[in-house]
């Protein structure tokens, strides 16, 4: 066994210890200082609280999932919004389907882009990059939660030729208006970062929903791109269906969740894994079923 998978098998009664604090929401510093304290190696202190994490994370996720297919109404899969087919031909781009289901509906697109893409996304990003936020179920209003520890930047559509290039890319390999979607965001990930499973669309039975839904209607369907290769974890999970999806550069995940009634697929459930070693950069973007209209 290599020496950075050996950083990761943690004794019991450390792993014990862990798992109750990480569930009594102490921060990472005051692990690692106790821990350093106790004379166990930064790196290996950084490996055990990082493993310990994933595991707490998906128990974490085991009661979300149970608690959310348990209260969800039944969908009606009508075949997604991307055409049959293994490879598509978009503007002169070879882009390979390598994985597709339709229960719910999820395709992994190989090449989607560019070398070049993905190091020119990074390099726009690094200059407008503020922490991540998610939206409050209650109010509407965005807001800073620790199940989402990422750094993210936002663009407006067409905000430059190469992101307007990308887009166009999504509407016409998705048959859908190009005004109809948010603008592409940028989010970079640290070693220890993740998203915690979650949904892209606004829940119905929020509150908060209604003032994102009067921007353009419900999010329809999401593209998520790797733009860099990730050193260890970072995987994105659908843990209702046992599904880990590895970062892979240029690659895009495609998924919809949202039909022509209305209806939301609670098996879209998704997040980010920790990144483990190294760090990630991915770009989203997100569908809307009407004309997308930002907030002034």
């Amino acid at each position: 066994m290599g020496f950075e998978r050996q950083l990761h098998i943690i004794p019991a009664h450390w792993r014990e210890w862990l798992l109750e604090n990480i569930r009594r929401c102490c921060t990472d510093e005051s692990l690692l200082d106790a821990m350093t304290k106790a004379g166990i190696a930064p790196v290996q202190a950084r490996a055990w609280l990082a493993a310990a994490k994933v595991e707490a994370s998906a128990a974490q996720q085991g009661e979300a999932i149970e608690s959310v297919l348990l209260n969800s109404p039944s969908y009606d899969y009508e075949g997604g919004y991307l055409a049959q087919g293994n490879t598509f031909m978009v503007a002169g781009r070879d882009i390979h389907v390598s994985m597709r289901m339709q229960e719910p509906d999820i395709a992994v697109l190989d090449d989607f882009l560019s070398v070049e893409e993905c190091e020119g996304l990074i390099a726009l990003a690094q200059g407008k990059l503020d922490p991540s936020t998610t939206v409050d179920p209650n109010t509407g209003d965005t807001m800073s939660i620790p199940e989402r520890s990422s750094e993210g930047a936002f663009f407006k559509l067409g905000e430059t030729a190469m992101v307007a290039s990308i887009e166009q890319r999504i509407a016409h390999l998705l048959q859908w208006p190009l005004e109809n979607g948010e603008g592409l965001q940028v989010l970079h990930y640290r070693q220890g970062g993740e998203y915690r499973p979650h949904f892209d669309y606004f829940s119905p039975e929020h509150v908060g929903s209604a003032k994102h839904l009067d921007q353009g209607g419900q999010r329809i369907a999401t593209v998520i791109m790797y733009l860099n290769q990730v050193q260890e974890g970072g995987a994105t999970i659908f843990p209702s269906i046992n599904l880990s999806l590895s970062p892979k550069r240029g690659t895009a995940i495609y998924f919809s969740y949202c039909n022509s009634q209305g209806q939301v697929d609670p098996q879209t459930l998704h997040g980010g894994a920790p990144v483990l070693a190294g760090d990630k950069w991915i770009v989203t973007k997100w569908l809307r079923q009407k004309r997308y209209t930002a907030a002034g």
